[in-house]
């Protein structure tokens, strides 16, 4: 028995030197891919940060908040902003040929030098989220001041999605002050109603591009931003490439009740159905993974982490779940791994005194492309498993 014992033992110290050695081994060989020389056409051009800043400073004045009716928006801010790019953006204006989309989305084609390449397209919008009113205070300047200072350009929009718009005006505008004409055209489309669906702008230019013909041999949708102390464990800042988009899907969770006044209140409240309802919906997210996009775009950076990290994301072979617990710990790791659960809207009684038979709550998801609607559904009629709560898909929200 002892010598049995004894050689289990050993056999076990083996096993546990062969797997840290595999361990060591992998992480050994994990490094970041060298960097690749790119034969430039033109060189590269001097960009004047300060010109930029001020051009962007401009743009944020203008309040281009979208509306949740578009029909009913008011579009002066919107006009004014058109007025203000093709005034900073002389060159872009009279050297392209441009579009207007429903009369506030421009589309601009930049003819290249070889009409057989295939075009690429640039995307981004200019319309924002409203600002809240009691978050006033906690705006270091005003939402819309378009400050420069600190070495910020302050307002609402500057990274979704105006800073990225006159990024790429600015571009184009060094490059035709350079005299550069690509080899390839470019298009560029900015849109006015990104925030509510783009419904007038991008679907819009979608039927545009498909009516007279147009294919791209890719496209880049508003592209991402440099993300500095966002990846935990990642002290270099990294310069992110987006390969994949969330879908965006709302569904609206509805508890019912007897209702009456509040002053002789039932045993069940549809209040507190619903409020157990989202609770459940909260606490069983719909499930995440280490794997495809997620897991490319962590092998891509996982060198750069610490040693101790590193193995980990060296041997996910092995660590895969591990990683998956350890990365939903993160509010920005965890919309990585899964499609995100927020219930944004409530609506219950007209007033303080009555018992709504009646409560909703809107919950937005961005979905994973791994996921599907309908198993997001299925997905909360399961969670939830209450019949005094049905699932409403919101239409207005696909």
């Amino acid at each position: 028995m002892k010598r049995w014992l004894g050689r289990l033992a050993l056999a076990c110290l083996v096993g546990a030197i062969a797997l840290v050695a595999v361990l060591i081994w992998n992480t050994t060989q994990y490094t970041l891919e060298p960097p690749v020389d790119v034969a430039l056409e033109q060189p590269l051009l001097r960009v004047d940060t300060d010109r930029v800043a001020t051009k962007l400073g401009r743009a944020l004045r203008h309040e281009t908040v979208s509306g949740g009716d578009a029909d009913n928006a008011s579009f002066a801010p919107f006009r004014a902003f058109l007025a203000q790019i093709e005034s900073d953006f002389p060159l872009v204006h009279s050297r392209l040929q441009r579009t207007l989309i429903n009369e506030l989305t421009p589309v601009y084609h930049w003819r290249g030098r070889d009409p057989n390449r295939a075009p690429i397209l640039l995307i981004g919008h200019y319309d924002v989220v409203p600002v809240l009113e009691d978050t006033l205070d906690d705006w270091v300047e005003s939402p819309f001041s378009g400050q420069v200072s600190a070495g910020h350009v302050w307002g609402r929009g500057a990274l979704d999605n105006k800073g990225a718009v006159i990024a790429m005006l600015e571009a184009v505008e060094l490059m035709l002050e350079a005299g550069v004409q690509p080899a390839r055209s470019v298009w560029l489309a900015f849109g006015h109603d990104e925030e509510i669906g783009g419904r007038d702008g991008a679907q819009a230019v979608k039927a545009h591009f498909q009516a007279n013909g147009v294919r791209f041999d890719w496209v880049l949708d508003e592209g991402s931003m440099v993300l500095d102390g966002i990846v935990p464990g990642l002290s270099k800042p990294l310069a992110s490439i987006n390969t994949a988009e969330k879908g965006y899907f709302s569904v609206d969770v509805v508890a019912k009740s007897e209702g009456g006044h509040s002053s002789l209140p039932t045993d069940e409240l549809a209040v507190e159905i619903l409020a157990e309802a989202l609770l459940d919906i909260r606490d069983n997210p719909v499930p995440g993974f280490y794997d495809g996009i997620t897991a490319d775009f962590f092998d891509a950076i996982g060198p750069a982490m610490p040693y101790g990290q590193r193995i980990a994301f060296a041997n996910r072979w092995l660590t895969s779940d591990v990683l998956a617990r350890i990365l939903s710990g993160a509010n920005t790791t965890n919309a990585m791994l899964r499609t995100t659960t927020a219930p944004t809207m409530l609506t219950a009684s007209p007033r303080e005194n009555v018992l709504p038979s009646e409560v909703r709550a809107t919950i937005n998801f961005r979905v994973h492309p791994r996921d599907s609607l309908d198993g997001i559904v299925d997905h909360l009629i399961t969670v939830i498993d209450d019949t005094r709560v049905r699932v409403e898909p919101d239409p207005r929200g696909f």
